[in-house]
C-alpha cells in the first residue's frame, strides 16, 4: 500500500484533515484491489466451505474499501466540490461493479450453500450457529439470490451493467437537485418587502448578502431560510416567489433537470425485478421488508389514509377560515395561515419560543437525556480530525466504556446538501466501536446571537439522534448487522420514539431556557406545546402518506420506457387538497427515493410511527425516565441491530404484536 495516501495508512480515526481529493481514485482501486484478492482466496479456498472461511471471511473481505468508500461519499454529501463530485461519479460504478462481481460470483455462492445446507440438515454432526450467526448466514444467502446470482448469460451481464448505471444516475440526480438549489436567491432592497419576518431571519438574511457583496437581504432555499420566510412573511406575492423556486428544483428543464434521470432509474430498477422474476421493483424491495408484501403494503396505506382524509379536510377548512385567508387558499399560503392559526388557537408562537432553544442548549439536553436514560457521557474531542471548523466530536462513554465518536455537523453551505441525516464513518463490529455522524442544516449563528432553533427542529434533532444511538448502543458482531443495519421499515422506529421526549414537560425543563436571561421556558409555553402537538396532524399525516404513494406509483408503473414527466406522475399519486402548481414538483426533488436507499420504502416513516406510538406508551405508563423500561429497550431493541427479525425485537420488549391503532389514538383520531 502506498503510505505516502493518507487514506491507505492504518488508521483508526478518519484521516479527514489530511484527505485531498486526489488522494480518493488511486485509494478506492487499491483498496478494491486488494478486496478481490480476498474474495478469490476465499472462493478458491482449498478446505471445505464452514462459516468462518466463508461467510464470515466474506463479512471483512472489502473492509478497507468499505472504509475508505465511506469517507468519500460521507464527504461528498456534506463537503463536496465539482472536483470531488466528478471523482464519486467515476468511482461509484467500479464500486458497484466489484459488488457485482462478487454478488455474482457462483463459486461464492455455492460455498455458502454448502453452508446453509449443513446447518440446515439436522444431522447431529452439523454446525449448530447462535442466532446472530444464524441471521448472518441467512442475509449472505439471500443476497446472492436478490443480486443475481441464478441469472444466466445475457440477463446476467444486463443485470450488471444496469447496477453501475443505476450507482451513476443516483448521484446525477443529487447533483442536480444541489445544484438547482445552490443557484436560486431572492435578493430584496427594501425593507417592506421584510413585513413579518422575525429580527433572527432579518439578520441571517442581512449576512447572507454581505457575505456575497450585497447590500439589503439574500433568502435562499436552504432550510433555515425557506422555512420561516413561507411560514411568517407577509408579502404574498414574495411566498409565491420562493414557493414556485423551491417546487421547482430539479424540473427546469436545463442542465439539472431531473426528469429524464427519473425515468431513467425507474426503467432499470423496474427492468432489475423483472429480470429477478417479481413484477414491480415494489414486489422485490418489499418481499424483504417486514410489511412483506405489495397487497399488505396497499391495504396498511389505504387504512391510514381512509382514516385520515376527512380529517386532513377538516383541517383545510380551519386553516382557509384562518383571519385573512385568502380564497382559494394557494400552497404558498398554507404554512402562513396555518401558523397564524396555531397563534390564535394556541397562543403559540414558534419564533417566540426559539430564544429558549439555543443550539448548545438542545444539543446538551439530549446528551442528557442520554446520561438519564442510558448512563451516558458526551465529552468534547476537539483532538479528532475534521473535515470542516462546524464539524465538532464527542467521546461518548458508558461508565470507564467508550461506546464510540459521535461527529456533529449542524449548519448549512453550498457544499452540503439539504435535510438531515445520520451517517457512519465505521459501524460497530464486536470489540470495534462505531464513529458516528449526525448532519443537520440549522441556522447559523449571527453576529448577535447563537443559532436558534426552532420547536420542529428540536425535533429534527431528537430523530437523528435517535438514528446516531441505535448505532452507538449496538452489541453484534458483525457489523452488517450492527446498529441502523435493520429492515428499512423498522429502521425508523427508534428515532421516531425519541421525538415524543420532545413534548414531556420533565424533560423540556431540563434544557429550554432563554439564551440572554436565563430563564427557564415558561410552564404556560410548555402546555401550549404540548396541547398543539396535534396541530394539523392530519393534514401533516396525508402530507407523508403522499409521499410514500409517490414513491409507490413510480415503483409500481407500467409505462416505464415512456416519455412521461415526474409532475403528471406524481399529480396521479397524490390526493392533492391544494391546488397543483404547473411546473412545481416533489419528486424531481425526492432524495430519498431517488438519491438514497428509501425507493419503495418511504411508507416505512408511517409503519414505523405505529411502532413508535405503541412503543412510548411503554414508557409513558413506566416512567418517561424509567431505568429499568430504558435498559430493556436499549438492550431488546437498540444493542440488537439486525440480528434478528424486528417483529421478534417487537414482542420481546412490550411482549406483545403491534397495537395497529395506537398512531391514531395519539393523533387524536380515535379515542384512547
Amino acid at each position: 500500500m502506498n503510505t505516502t495516501n493518507p487514506l491507505l495508512r492504518e488508521w483508526e480515526l478518519p484521516p479527514l484533515e489530511a484527505v485531498a481529493t486526489g488522494d480518493y481514485e488511486p485509494a478506492i482501486r487499491a483498496a478494491i484491489a486488494e478486496a478481490e484478492a480476498a474474495i478469490e482466496a476465499i472462493a478458491t479456498h482449498t478446505e471445505p466451505p464452514t462459516f468462518a472461511n466463508t461467510v464470515e471471511a466474506l463479512e471483512t473481505a472489502s473492509l478497507r474499501l468499505d472504509r475508505v468508500s465511506a469517507v468519500m461519499m460521507n464527504l461528498n454529501e456534506c463537503c463536496t466540490s465539482e472536483e470531488l463530485q466528478e471523482v464519486v461519479m467515476r468511482l461509484e460504478p467500479e464500486i458497484t461493479r466489484f459488488g457485482m462481481k462478487v454478488s455474482t460470483d457462483r463459486r461464492l455462492y455455492r460455498r455458502v450453500q454448502e453452508v446453509h445446507r449443513l446447518v440446515q440438515s439436522g444431522d447431529p454432526s452439523s454446525p449448530t450457529l447462535p442466532p446472530e450467526e444464524q441471521t448472518l448466514l441467512e442475509n449472505t444467502l439471500k443476497s446472492f439470490l436478490r443480486h443475481g446470482v441464478g441469472l444466466e448469460g445475457e440477463a446476467s451481464e444486463r443485470y450488471k451493467r444496469n447496477e453501475e448505471e443505476l450507482s451513476e444516475l443516483k448521484l446525477r440526480f443529487s447533483q442536480n437537485a444541489l445544484a438547482d438549489l445552490n443557484a436560486w436567491t431572492m435578493h430584496l432592497t427594501d425593507e417592506a418587502d421584510l413585513d413579518g419576518l422575525p429580527a433572527s431571519q432579518r439578520a441571517a438574511a442581512r449576512e447572507e448578502a454581505a457575505a456575497r457583496g450585497l447590500e439589503g437581504w439574500v433568502f435562499t432555499l436552504s432550510a433555515p431560510s425557506y422555512v420561516p420566510f413561507m411560514t411568517y412573511s407577509t408579502q404574498r406575492h414574495l411566498r409565491e416567489r420562493m414557493y414556485r423556486a423551491y417546487g421547482a428544483i430539479g424540473n427546469h428543464g436545463d442542465a439539472h433537470d431531473n426528469n429524464a434521470v427519473i425515468r431513467r432509474i425507474v426503467a432499470l430498477r423496474s427492468e432489475q425485478a423483472a429480470l429477478l422474476g417479481y413484477r414491480t421493483y415494489c414486489d422485490y424491495v418489499l418481499e424483504d421488508r417486514m410489511v412483506q408484501s405489495l397487497d399488505n403494503l396497499r391495504q396498511f396505506m389505504q387504512r391510514l389514509l381512509d382514516a385520515v382524509l376527512p380529517a386532513a379536510r377538516k383541517d383545510l377548512e380551519e386553516v382557509q377560515h384562518t383571519a385573512g385567508a385568502p380564497q382559494p387558499l394557494m400552497p404558498w399560503d398554507f404554512a402562513f395561515y396555518a401558523e397564524q392559526l396555531k397563534h390564535s388557537r394556541y397562543d403559540l408562537d414558534e419564533e417566540a419560543l426559539r430564544p429558549y432553544f439555543p443550539l448548545d442548549a438542545v444539543r446538551d439536553g439530549i446528551f442528557s437525556l442520554y446520561g438519564r436514560l442510558y448512563g451516558l457521557r458526551f465529552t468534547p474531542a476537539p483532538e479528532v480530525p475534521v473535515y470542516h471548523p462546524d464539524v465538532h466530536v464527542f467521546r461518548v462513554h458508558d461508565g470507564g466504556r467508550e461506546m464510540g465518536l459521535l461527529y456533529l455537523d449542524m449548519h448549512p453551505r453550498p457544499s452540503k446538501r439539504s435535510g438531515a441525516w445520520m451517517t457512519e464513518f465505521r459501524g460497530q463490529h464486536g470489540a470495534s466501536r462505531p464513529q458516528i455522524q449526525v448532519v443537520c442544516n440549522f441556522s447559523k449563528p449571527t453576529a448577535d446571537t447563537p443559532s436558534l432553533l426552532r420547536f420542529s427542529e428540536v425535533e429534527t434533532f431528537m430523530h437523528e439522534m435517535g438514528h446516531a444511538m441505535h448505532g452507538m448502543l449496538s452489541e453484534v458482531r458483525y457489523e452488517s448487522l450492527s446498529g441502523t443495519n435493520v429492515k428499512r421499515d423498522f429502521v425508523e422506529m427508534p428515532s421516531q420514539v425519541m421525538e415524543n421526549w420532545c413534548y414531556e414537560p420533565a424533560f423540556l425543563s431540563t434544557f429550554a431556557r432563554h439564551y440572554r436571561t436565563g430563564q427557564p421556558l415558561p410552564e404556560d409555553s410548555i402546555a401550549r406545546i404540548r396541547a398543539a402537538q396535534n396541530h394539523l396532524a392530519a393534514w401533516y399525516c396525508l402530507r407523508q402518506l403522499n409521499l410514500g404513494l409517490t414513491d409507490m406509483a413510480f415503483h409500481t408503473m407500467e409505462d416505464n420506457g415512456g416519455q412521461w414527466s415526474a409532475e403528471s406522475v406524481e399529480a396521479a399519486a397524490m390526493t392533492n387538497l391544494l391546488p397543483r402548481i404547473d411546473g412545481c414538483c416533489t419528486a424531481t426533488n425526492f432524495s430519498h427515493i431517488f438519491g438514497g436507499g428509501y425507493a419503495s420504502g418511504y411508507y416505512g416513516y408511517k409503519w414505523a410511527e405505529v411502532l413508535d406510538a405503541d412503543i412510548f406508551s411503554r414508557f409513558r405508563e413506566d416512567g418517561i425516565f424509567n431505568a429499568d423500561t430504558a435498559a430493556r429497550f436499549r438492550r431488546e431493541i437498540l444493542s440488537r441491530g439486525g440480528t434478528e427479525h424486528p417483529a421478534v425485537l417487537f414482542r420481546r420488549f412490550m411482549h406483545r404484536d403491534p397495537d395497529p391503532q395506537a398512531l391514531l389514538r395519539r393523533m387524536g383520531l380515535i379515542n384512547q
